[in-house]
């Protein structure tokens, strides 16, 4: 009888286990929760982003640095059109994106006519915010002479993103944050000026 009981008890036990169900990693939540929306950020913040390491400030402008994230990227075609789907912070990004140094303002009209295309079937792409552009930043050189992963595209080595900076001489939103993945840098431009390139980006929900 003891042993009927201990025999019973061990098969209810194997059973509730294999019923438990499985998470898989695309059903799993992002690692990583960076911050998706735009910002007026100053120089200190920038300097404070989370899993961000600092190798040396640039002349009050930027610094050089790179992520520590462990990023868990999947390249895939959609409709005809390459996007990578970074799982680590939960990320859908442009594979490429503009192919022209574009200003500012003109980054941003970009966008809305990528999102008037429908790329890859969807209409919520946008300016990545500083976090976000910092967080592809590698250690070290991966994709050619570029700081970042060789799933991207190389022709946007310094994108703008949707972060502004106020000018301390004038108190007007004159600059804005771009990340250089040539030489791994994080710097505020001036939006009348520079001319950089563009790659979108937008939260990816499993769909």
């Amino acid at each position: 009888m003891k042993h009927s009981l201990l025999l019973y008890i061990l098969i209810i036990s194997i059973v509730s286990l294999s019923s438990a169900p499985i998470h898989s990693a695309e059903n799993m939540e992002p690692k990583i929760n960076l911050r998706p929306y735009c910002k007026i950020v100053t120089l200190s913040e920038a300097e404070e982003i989370a899993d961000i390491v600092i190798h040396e400030k640039k002349f009050n402008q930027g610094f050089f640095g790179h992520s520590i994230i462990n990023h868990d990227y999947e390249e895939n075609i959609i409709d005809d059109d390459n996007i990578v789907i970074d799982h680590a912070t939960g990320l859908m990004w442009h594979q490429s994106g503009s192919f022209k140094n574009i200003s500012w303002k003109s980054a941003k009209r970009w966008v809305i006519k990528l999102n008037e295309n429908g790329y890859a079937g969807f209409t919520d792409w946008r300016l990545p915010t500083l976090e976000e552009a910092v967080s592809l930043l590698e250690p070290s050189a991966k994709n050619g002479n570029q700081f970042i992963d060789p799933a991207f595209d190389k022709t946007q080595s310094s994108v703008w993103t949707c972060d502004s900076n106020i000018s301390n001489s004038s108190l007007s939103l004159d600059r804005a944050w771009s990340v250089n993945f040539n030489y791994s840098l994080v710097s505020r431009m001036d939006i009348m000026i520079e001319r950089k390139k563009v790659r979108p980006v937008r939260v990816y929900s499993g769909d």
